[in-house]
């Protein structure tokens, strides 16, 4: 039990680490949203929820101008200023915006949260004991490895969760008869509404997919569930 002490108290350290940082969005996000209404998404999210079979999406506005999508560790879903800007200057429409809710349910549904925590935990474990084994054979550089090694890992499981999330949303958005085609059209300019880093950047330091990936994951989806008739 003794040898075991270091790596549990590497883990409950990981643990709490989490605890905080989802406190500290917690605190962030009652202090800078509020529930969101718009007659413009009205409709969308009222066939999402028939699709799910709820009387109604919770919908909440975060109050920050970058453009994205967000859900809470405790399932609520967010769409920031930003977004509700661009729908305002028209570079997406309410079903485009649709499709980011069905996202951030995707994320609520498959428990992406707690996934989140253990994957957290785990990287800030294996962080340290490779600090502490490659600080001995490679001094100055062993923890920078260890650092990108964790890093790269945590970067994948957070793609690998983004990919599922689009999928739960394929499928939902096809249940409310509004189809993938706002989705896709909605990643083929992402990157220019956020100005995330695109095809400059390598993929494996991404927390999230490339857009052409997300959106060649999506059309693999609806090959599979409308295979081509054959000859």
């Amino acid at each position: 039990m003794i040898k075991l002490l270091p790596l549990l108290l590497l883990v409950a350290y990981g643990f709490a680490m989490w605890r905080f940082s989802a406190w500290q969005l917690g605190r962030e996000l009652a202090a800078r949203s509020h529930p969101l209404t718009d007659a413009r998404l009205a409709p969308v999210l009222a066939r999402l929820a028939r699709a799910v079979g709820v009387a109604r999406i919770p919908l909440h506005l975060y109050e920050v101008e970058p453009v994205n999508g967000l859900a809470a560790p405790d399932g609520r879903v967010f769409l920031t200023r930003g977004f509700l800007r661009a729908l305002d200057a028209g570079q997406v429409t309410p079903e485009e915006l649709g499709a980011v809710v069905a996202h951030e349910l995707g994320h609520v549904a498959l428990g992406h949260s707690r996934r989140r925590m253990i994957d957290f935990t785990g990287q800030n474990a294996l962080r340290m004991v490779l600090a502490t084994v490659l600080g001995r054979f490679l001094p100055g550089i062993g923890v920078w490895i260890a650092n990108l090694a964790a890093s790269a890992l945590a970067a994948r499981l957070s793609r690998q969760d983004e990919y599922e999330a689009d999928a739960w949303a394929s499928a939902l958005l096809v249940k409310a008869g509004i189809g993938t085609r706002p989705q896709k059209a909605l990643f083929a300019r992402l990157e220019r509404l956020t100005g995330a880093p695109g095809a400059a950047a390598p993929a494996w330091i991404l927390s999230h997919p490339k857009s052409a990936d997300r959106i060649a994951a999506i059309e693999a989806l609806e090959a599979r569930w409308h295979p081509a008739p054959r000859d």
